[in-house]
């Protein structure tokens, strides 16, 4: 047969890649070089052993044809045995794991090369099979699941890049997995009482998973102290993911991560319920005493991203990693999570939670309580916990509260009045629900900046709804960070600082708090107090492009406006297009007079959020600085009707008039701006642009007339 002739057969068809061998090459080259060929020569052997024929190389990858999917099974079994006895006794750094995809289909022979589906397709699943395991398509499955003694676990419905037809994939469960011969990457969480772990775990209900989650996770990690682990050597890479800030804490093991879980459920529609289990545990972790907990702004940016959990734990300086599953099918769940240490990815502690939906909230303080006697661990601080980690035992009202937290999370107007209606109907079911009552609070609070609802009318309910739940469990920190933002808009600086400061007693990894704290600092020209309070946020944060650009926004008020361009900079790396960074690069291109850089930078935010009074007003301001008069008047004319209509746009209105010159009508609106409580009139005291405003008589006038003036 010729060199470009064609053989069409059926094939088993095996793809192997190895894990982390690209972030290895970028930290080690000569050592990566070295295990791909310790890799190479130690499998190179087996393919034979089971009929295999090695078709080529891709980098750290091997492409194999088998004459069975069931010898293609066994080989690859018998590869993940010999790589978990050789990484049994090898340090960490020098430790070798494969992924391996499985497919059996029609490969085209041509050119010493193969080619179609049954290729493609072993490609596509093998990123499936996570590091030591094993994929396989249906067909596969099919042919092997009566010859092959091993258990299969079928895995949720996947889209195939490039591949249209639908498909079943199954995950091999292998031998060592469940009996006998686990390797240190399986090495159990030390538990006082495992039988306390399988009880919860038949007899109780979602809540008891995320209690065990979290008091577990807890215990392991408040009783670490003393306990040496080495730590991750940093080094550049080409992740698209940027460097956190040197200003976040090294990396010590009283610190965790607790990922976005995987939706592993059929419908998609279920990633907020994904979302909201993996939410709830470290929402109860945060509480622990003497634990940093990254935020979930920072710690959830990793979903979908195939980053190894020793870059995660770099860019997060956390010293373990929580990550899951949750798969939900009718009244069916499972979830399923693992605790990775970072320095040597090894599992600390893995198990699998199958019950029915109906048992979720069975579990009640009198379990909390055991959990908290026999693991020695307090996640509540002080009194007794809940009834429930999150407070209720209504399944119909937790359901809307996660939806509720999923679109909260989302920042935009519309998911944050979604937000609102999914809280407030949370709150209907149990009106009882402390936790929902706070994520309506923390809703209500997003709608004047996101949403263009005046502040008089957003606030009010916020106020309302974060003293109901504080009421109901006076342990919500985020209730009284609401409470603090809702006094600083009173004029109530006293009143904001007591509720910033019980917030971050009751959880100081609350980046909110910090944050809204810093900005209360800086009002009061108290930059260093600011600067400091803001880093603490952004090391509870620090993959947050919003905490990030909020350090530029103390140091713009400094007028250290090169330092802030940084910063704004920083945190266009974490997310391209921010629109809040795009707008404080705008204020200072303004005051160093870089008048067509401003204008482009308040353009992109327009035309990312459209024509809201958070995109009109600098925009209007800086077309009049460039002496286009009529677009800035065109401006102006929006955001009057926005006010007309009730939407908050008074201080942007104010802002135009100043571009234009005329002060008449900037002091006209600027008063209503007073009465309406938009904004507080002494916040242009620490804006370099409003300079002329400050130094007029009639600002002085405008702070005394309202008794700001003290």
């Amino acid at each position: 047969m010729s060199a470009n002739a064609e053989q069409r057969k059926l094939a088993a068809i095996m793809f192997t890649d190895m894990v982390g061998y690209s972030a290895l090459s970028q930290r080690n080259e000569k050592l990566a070089l070295e295990l791909l060929e310790e890799h190479r020569a130690l499998l190179r052997p087996l393919f034979p052993k089971f009929n295999g024929t090695e078709i080529k190389t891709i980098g750290d990858a091997f492409l194999v044809e088998f004459h069975s999917a069931l010898e293609a099974a066994q080989c690859g079994i018998e590869i993940q045995r010999a790589l978990a006895h050789r990484n049994h006794d090898v340090s960490p750094e020098r430790r070798v794991e494969l992924k391996i995809g499985i497919h059996i289909g029609d490969v085209v022979h041509r050119g010493g090369d193969v080619y179609g589906d049954g290729v493609n397709i072993a490609s596509r699943i093998e990123p499936l099979a996570g590091p030591g395991g094993i994929c396989v398509s249906m067909d596969v499955e099919r042919q092997i699941r009566n010859a092959l003694e091993a258990r299969f676990e079928k895995l949720a419905p996947t889209e195939l890049k490039n591949i249209s037809v639908a498909m079943d994939l199954f995950r091999i469960v292998l031998p060592w997995e469940t009996a006998g011969e686990k390797t240190k990457s399986q090495i159990p969480n030390p538990k006082p009482d495992p039988r306390l772990v399988t009880s919860a775990a038949t007899k109780f209900g979602l809540v008891a998973v995320v209690v065990l989650f979290a008091v577990g996770v807890g215990w392991w990690l408040v009783h670490q102290s003393g306990q040496a682990t080495k730590q991750v050597a940093s080094s550049p890479t080409n992740s698209t993911l940027p460097s956190a800030s040197s200003a976040a804490p090294a990396t010590d093991q009283k610190s965790i991560a607790v990922l976005a879980f995987v939706n592993m459920s059929a419908d998609k529609d279920n990633e907020y319920f994904s979302d909201g289990i993996a939410e709830e545990i470290l929402n109860a972790l945060a509480r622990t005493p003497g634990l940093r907990v990254a935020a979930r702004t920072s710690a959830f940016t990793f979903k979908g991203k195939n980053e190894s959990v020793q870059r995660i734990g770099e860019m997060l300086k956390v010293g373990v990693v929580l990550e899951g599953s949750v798969r939900r099918a009718g009244n069916q769940l499972r979830i399923t999570a693992k605790l990775v240490n970072v320095a040597d990815e090894f599992v600390l502690w893995s198990d699998t939670f199958d019950r029915k939906a109906e048992d979720v909230f069975a579990i009640q303080t009198e379990v909390a309580q055991r959990v908290q006697e026999v693991l020695q661990v307090k996640l509540l601080a002080g009194g007794s916990p809940n009834t429930t980690l999150a407070g209720t035992d209504n399944l119909e009202a937790y359901d809307l509260y996660l939806r509720g937290r999923y679109f909260w999370n989302l920042r935009t107007g519309a998911d944050a009045q979604r937000a609102v209606g999914l809280f407030q109907q949370a709150t209907e079911k149990d009106p009882k629900f402390a936790a929902a009552y706070a994520g309506l609070a923390s809703s209500y609070m997003l709608l004047p900046n996101y949403a263009a609802v005046p502040v008089r009318e957003a606030h009010p309910k916020a106020r309302a709804a974060a003293r109901r739940a504080l009421e109901l469990d006076g342990r919500l920190a985020e209730a009284h960070a609401v409470l603090g933002q809702c006094a600083a808009f009173d004029w109530d600086r006293v009143g904001a600082e007591q509720e910033y400061q019980e917030a971050l007693r009751l959880n100081p990894n609350h980046g909110t708090s910090h944050q809204w704290y810093s900005y209360l600092l800086r009002d009061q020209g108290k930059t260093d107090q600011a600067l400091a309070e803001m880093r603490r946020a952004q090391a509870v944060e620090p993959l947050s492009a919003m905490i990030q650009k909020s350090i530029g926004d103390v140091l713009y008020s400094a007028g250290r406006y090169d330092e802030a361009l940084v910063e704004a900079d920083k945190g266009l790396k974490l997310a391209p297009d921010f629109p809040a960074a795009l707008r404080l690069r705008g204020w200072i291109f303004l005051v160093q007079k870089k008048i067509p850089e401003a204008i482009a930078e308040f353009e992109k935010i327009r035309k990312k959020t459209g024509d809201t009074p958070y995109s009109l007003g600098y925009l209007g301001y800086a077309y009049a600085g460039a002496g286009r008069t009529n677009e800035a008047r065109q401006i102006l004319e929006k955001l009057k009707s926005i006010s007309a209509n009730g939407g908050s746009a008074s201080g942007e209105i104010a802002f135009v008039y100043l571009g234009l010159g005329d002060l008449d009508q900037v002091f006209v609106w600027l008063e209503r701006t007073a009465e309406s409580r938009d904004v507080d009139p002494r916040w242009w005291k620490s804006d370099p642009l409003l300079g002329g405003v400050v130094k007029d008589p009639r600002y002085a006038a405008l702070l005394k007339k309202y008794g700001l003036d003290k």
